[in-house]
């Protein structure tokens, strides 16, 4: 049973609408936006699809396909602080767009998610598809970046959940066929096409779902700022708040003569930065030439460093790339998203899809037994990002 299915069924009607966010992966620029560093993403032609329609008393009522619990509160009575369940994403993006715009109405809906949760940022698709809704019934108009930025607002304020602005400036400025390069430090941006052969993107689930607030995400981007704070104090230059500080603050330069005075920790996290951001720059050139080569070269290197240097993902999620790695017609993958669980992405060749598929479900499998049933794979094409 689908949105529109279900909604038909919980209230005798169909639907009036029906509210749609892509997700997204980022080839290359992981866990870099929070430090203002340059990002590649991609949209997907998969999703979350809210099927709603308006409530006059101002009431929102919500039900999803992949989480129990109802989520239920009034625009005018929004909850001060989060619940801890999956509407306080909901309830963050009502509380951003009442910020900047009066709330009357409210709605019914119901959210379904088209893939497992955990690594595409289904949080961020969640929050977006809910605020376009909200905003309509509102009769309110939402431009790009004002959607980006409550959407981050939202997760970083509400939730709790300190991201960088990468998840939803993909899911909203993405476009079919397009590379997003981005530039997180002053938000300009290339949609850079593709030119070379022809690509899919293939999404393989652990089956282990998380929860960026539950995870190392908040602590990873505190160590970062910690090597940024201790690099700048070093070489005797000004500095800001902790909370203000990030690594691209801090020339490459300083990083080289005074990484090796860092903990070893803070050390890594510096070093993923600066080979990322250096690998985020190739790969938008790698991508103007239609070289898939290089471009899957640097994922693969990417997912390296996410390993050795950001020190994220789990064994399953490293099987799984260490898997990748040695199939043939895979052009490069990592992990997707914070990479603690959830997926991990990989750019493919479209006529070696078949045997992709069986042969990482097989290895994989073979090594975690006990996931059968909850690993899946799925493949994707590039899509265009969210139209408000």
């Amino acid at each position: 049973m689908n949105h529109l299915e279900r909604y038909e069924q919980i209230y005798g009607r169909r639907a009036e609408a029906v509210s749609y966010c892509p997700y997204r992966v980022s080839p290359l620029g992981a866990h870099i936006d929070h430090q203002l560093g340059k990002i590649n993403g991609l949209a997907l032609d998969k999703g979350i699809h809210i099927a709603y329609s308006p409530k006059q008393n101002g009431i929102i009522e919500l039900q999803s396909l992949n989480f129990p619990k109802q989520a239920q509160f009034h625009v005018a009575q929004i909850p001060e602080h989060k619940a801890g369940d999956w509407a306080d994403h909901l309830r963050g993006a009502a509380k951003e767009l009442s910020e900047r715009y009066p709330l009357q109405i409210g709605l019914s809906g119901v959210i379904e998610g088209s893939l497992p949760i955990g690594g595409l940022s289904s949080s961020a698709a969640v929050i977006i598809a809910f605020l376009s809704a909200l905003a309509r019934v509102n009769n309110i108009r939402l431009e790009e970046w004002e959607t980006i930025m409550m959407a981050k607002a939202a997760e970083n304020r509400y939730v709790g959940v300190n991201c960088g602005k990468m998840d939803q400036c993909c899911e909203v400025l993405c476009r079919k066929d397009h590379l997003l390069y981005l530039d997180c430090r002053d938000d300009r941006y290339e949609l850079i096409p593709w030119t070379g052969p022809d690509f899919s993107v293939a999404i393989f689930f652990s089956g282990l779902e998380r929860t960026l607030a539950d995870s190392a995400y908040n602590l990873r981007q505190d160590e970062c700022k910690a090597a940024a704070l201790n690099l700048l104090a070093y070489a005797g230059l000004p500095y800001g708040t902790f909370s203000k500080t990030c690594l691209r603050d801090v020339p490459y330069e300083v990083y080289e003569a005074y990484k090796d005075r860092l903990p070893e920790n803070f050390r890594r996290r510096a070093a993923h930065f600066y080979t990322e951001h250096n690998r985020a720059e190739k790969g938008a050139d790698a991508w103007k030439k239609g070289d898939m080569e290089t471009y899957g070269r640097l994922v693969f290197e990417s997912g390296e460093s996410s390993i050795e240097n950001y020190e994220c993902g789990c064994p399953e999620l490293i099987a799984l790339y260490r898997v990748m790695r040695e199939t043939d017609g895979i052009y490069g993958g990592r992990f997707s998203g914070a990479g603690f669980k959830g997926c991990c992405m990989a750019l493919v060749d479209p006529a070696k899809e078949a045997g992709i598929l069986e042969k990482v479900g097989r290895a994989y499998l073979k090594a975690y037994p006990e996931l059968e049933g909850k690993y899946s794979a799925h493949v994707c094409r590039s899509a265009d990002g969210v139209k408000l």
